[in-house]
C-alpha cells in the first residue's frame, strides 16, 4: 500500500540535504499493470512490442484498464526545463537531469522493459470515459499519454506513476495525432509545480522537452513537445464512467478495490461513518475516526455503509478539500468533465484553465464554454455534478450494504426483490455524501481564507461580514483577486486609524490606470475599501492587538502568493521560447513558480520579477484559450 496521499514536498517530507537517487537506482514498480486487466488484444508486453507501431492506433478497448503501448520515438529532442523540486520529490539526485539516459526517458526514446529478455517495465495508456460539458462522450482514454514505470522514493516511501504526455497514438487518440503542442505543454509545466507550490493537490511535472522535427497541426501548425509528468495516480472518474455505461460490474468491483488498496492507504485508512448531520464546524466531520475493518458494515437502515460507501466519501472528501483551494486562490480550470476529476483528488489535465485576475467570479478560461458551465463559481457544484457520476457507478456497491461480499451479488447481480432496498440505500448515501462535501468545503475554504485575511480566531459573523463584503466589493470595482490579499498584508493598523487614512489607503489596491468598473469613480471606490477596511482593522486588533502588524504581515505573507502564473504571463513565455528562442526565461518563471510567496528571486532580471508579478496589462486580463493543445 502506498503513503498517504502527500502534495508534494511542500505537504510531506521535505528534507532538501537528501542527495537522491541515480535514475537507474531510483525503485521502481508496476503495481498498476500487475493488479489491473490489460487489452486483450495485446495482453502482455511482448505482443505490443511486437506489433508494429501503427497497429496500436485508436479503437475500442473493452474488458480492460489500459493497453500495453510504447511511446512514439523523438527525433533530435531538445530538454528545454526541468523542476527541481518534482527531481527531489521522486527522489532523483540532481544532476541527473544533465544525463543522455534522463534525457532519453524524459523524451519517450528509452523505455525499462528489454526485449531480449522480455524482463522489465514496459509502458502503458489507460483507458477511461468522461462527461463532457454534460453529456457522455464516449471511450476517451490516455490518447496521447503514456505512462513509463511507477517509482517509489526511497525517503519518503511515496509512490508516483511517471508518464509522458505528447508521446504518440495510443488506442485512446480517436481521431487525434498522439502529440501535444509546445504551447500548452509549458503551460502545464508550470502551473503543475506553481499549484504544488502553493499547497493546492495536483498532478506535478518533472520535465519539458521540444521536439523540434514534430510540426502539430491545431488551429495552426506549431511546434510539439512532450511533458513528464507525475501523480501518485492518474484515475478517474471517468475510469469509474465507462465500466458503468458498459455494465462491467465485475470490474467496477476490482477497480474499486485497486483504489482503496493501492492507491490510498488501505480500507483501514477510510473515514468511519459520521454519527452526526455533517457540519462545517463539527469536529466529528472534519476529522472523523478511521481504522474500521473492511468487512464492518456501520449505520442503520437506510444508510449503512459499507466499505465501498467509505471509499465513496474519502473521494468526495479529497475532492472538497481541492476546489475550496481553488476558489480560495482563483484558479479555475477550464473544463472539469469527469474525466478530469481525480480520484484522489488531484488538479488534473490543465487545458484552458487560469488565476482570476479581476475577482469576476462568472469568468471561464475556456473560450467555448458560453454556458459558463466551468466558470469560477460553478466549480464547486460541478465537481459535485461529477461525484454523483461516480455514486452512480458505485451505486451496486455502496447500495448491498451488508450483502456486498454475497456469492449471490458478486456471481448474479442484484436480485429483483432486493433492487428497491438497494436504490434506496444508495440514494441514502449519495444524499448524505452531498452535505458532508458541502461541509468540508465550507471549512476548508473558511480556514483558507482567514489566513488569507491574516485572521487566527474563528468568528462566525466573519464570512458574511468580512469575507462575502470583500469579495463583492472587488467584483464592483474590478479589483485584482490576489493582488488585493498581498497588498493588504502591508497594511498595518495605525495606517487605518481615521476616515481619511482609511481613505487613502484604498489607492493601494486600484489599477494603474486607476479605478474601472460599471459606474464607478474614485471618491466612490475610496469610500467602499475604505467602509471595509473599518471593519478589517476591528478584526485585526482582536487577534493581533496593537503591536502585532509585524507578526501578522509575516503569516499573511505565507499565505498570500507574490507571483502566480498568470495567463498573460505564461502567453509571454510562450512567445518568448516559441518565436524568440529564448531558454533561461523557462527557469526563471519556474523559479518563481516554485517560490511563490518570496518578495524576490534568484533569477538574475528583478525587473522581470517585478513586472511579472505587477499589475496585469489591461489589455491582457481575464484572458481565454481553447481546449485545443
Amino acid at each position: 500500500m502506498t503513503a498517504h496521499v502527500v502534495n508534494g514536498a511542500v505537504n510531506g517530507s521535505n528534507n532538501s540535504d537528501a542527495a537522491g537517487l541515480a535514475l537507474e537506482d531510483l525503485p521502481k514498480s508496476n503495481v498498476f499493470t500487475s493488479n489491473l486487466p490489460s487489452d486483450p488484444e495485446f495482453k502482455t508486453p511482448s505482443d505490443s512490442y511486437k506489433a508494429p507501431r501503427e497497429d496500436l492506433g485508436p479503437r475500442m478497448v473493452k474488458g480492460a484498464l489500459f493497453t500495453f503501448v510504447r511511446p512514439e520515438e523523438t527525433s533530435d529532442p531538445e530538454l528545454l526545463g526541468i523542476s527541481p523540486a518534482a527531481l527531489r520529490d521522486i527522489g532523483i539526485r540532481s544532476g541527473e537531469e544533465n544525463t543522455s539516459d534522463f534525457k532519453s526517458l524524459v523524451a519517450g526514446n528509452k523505455i525499462l522493459w528489454d526485449p531480449s529478455t522480455e524482463k522489465g517495465i514496459y509502458p502503458w495508456a489507460q483507458c477511461y470515459g468522461g462527461y463532457q460539458f454534460g453529456s457522455w462522450a464516449g471511450q476517451l482514454g490516455d490518447g496521447r499519454a503514456i505512462s513509463l514505470f511507477e517509482s517509489i522514493n526511497p525517503r519518503t516511501k511515496t509512490r508516483y506513476e511517471i508518464q509522458l504526455k505528447g508521446a504518440g497514438k495510443t488506442p485512446y487518440s480517436r481521431f487525434a495525432d498522439g502529440k501535444a503542442v509546445l504551447r500548452s505543454s509549458i503551460r502545464e509545466f508550470i502551473v503543475s509545480e506553481a499549484l504544488n507550490a502553493l499547497r493546492i493537490p495536483s498532478t506535478r511535472a518533472l520535465a519539458l522537452t521540444l521536439a523540434p522535427n514534430s510540426r502539430v497541426r491545431r488551429e495552426r501548425i506549431e511546434p510539439g513537445a512532450i511533458v513528464a509528468r507525475f501523480a501518485q495516480s492518474w484515475l478517474r472518474i471517468g475510469t469509474f464512467d465507462i465500466l458503468r455505461v458498459r455494465g462491467d460490474r465485475k470490474l467496477i468491483r476490482t477497480l474499486a478495490t485497486y483504489v482503496a488498496e493501492n492507491v490510498y492507504q488501505g480500507w483501514t485508512s477510510l473515514p468511519s461513518i459520521l454519527l452526526e448531520p455533517a457540519s462545517s464546524t463539527s469536529s466529528s466531520t472534519l476529522h472523523p475516526s478511521r481504522n474500521v475493518p473492511p468487512e464492518k458494515t456501520e449505520g442503520e437502515s437506510p444508510g449503512e455503509e459499507n466499505r465501498f460507501a467509505r471509499l465513496y466519501r474519502e473521494i468526495a472528501r479529497r475532492n472538497a478539500v481541492t476546489v475550496a483551494y481553488w476558489q480560495a486562490y482563483g484558479f479555475t480550470n477550464g473544463v472539469l468533465n469527469t474525466d478530469n476529476t481525480s480520484l484522489l483528488g488531484l488538479s488534473l489535465d490543465f487545458g484552458p484553465f487560469a488565476f482570476l485576475d479581476n475577482f469576476d467570479p462568472s469568468y471561464t478560461p475556456n473560450h467555448d464554454d458560453h454556458a459558463l458551465r466551468y466558470s469560477y463559481r460553478n466549480q464547486p457544484s460541478i465537481i459535485w455534478w461529477n461525484l454523483v457520476r461516480l455514486g452512480e457507478s458505485l451505486g451496486e456497491l455502496i447500495g448491498a450494504g451488508a450483502t456486498v461480499d454475497d456469492e449471490q451479488l458478486i456471481n448474479k447481480g442484484v436480485a429483483e426483490e432486493f433492487a428497491p432496498e438497494l436504490v434506496k440505500r444508495a440514494e441514502t448515501i449519495i444524499e448524505r455524501v452531498g452535505e458532508e462535501y458541502k461541509a468540508v468545503f465550507l471549512a476548508e475554504y473558511t480556514r483558507l481564507m482567514r489566513k488569507r485575511f491574516g485572521l487566527t480566531s474563528e468568528d462566525p459573523k466573519d464570512f458574511d461580514e468580512l469575507f462575502s463584503d470583500a469579495l463583492d466589493m472587488m467584483e464592483a470595482l474590478e479589483l485584482d483577486f490576489n493582488h488585493f490579499f498581498r497588498r493588504l498584508g502591508d497594511v498595518t493598523v495605525s495606517d487605518l486609524g481615521t476616515d481619511d487614512q482609511r481613505k487613502k489607503m484604498a489607492g493601494k489596491f486600484f489599477h494603474a490606470e486607476g479605478v474601472t468598473g460599471l459606474g464607478n469613480n474614485e471618491e466612490k471606490a475610496r469610500r467602499k475599501i475604505a467602509s471595509w477596511l473599518g471593519k478589517w482593522r476591528t478584526r485585526v486588533l482582536e487577534d493581533w492587538g496593537e503591536d502585532g502588524d509585524e507578526k501578522r504581515e509575516m503569516e499573511m505573507k505565507k499565505a498570500n502568493p507574490k507571483f502566480i502564473p498568470r495567463s498573460w504571463v505564461l502567453d509571454e513565455l510562450i512567445q518568448r521560447v516559441e518565436n524568440g528562442g529564448e531558454r533561461k526565461v523557462i527557469d526563471q518563471v519556474m523559479e518563481m513558480a516554485l517560490n511563490p510567496f518570496n518578495d524576490e528571486w534568484n533569477t538574475g532580471d528583478r525587473q522581470q520579477e517585478e513586472r511579472f508579478c505587477g499589475d496585469v496589462p489591461r489589455q491582457n486580463r481575464q484572458m481565454m484559450c481553447s481546449c485545443s493543445s
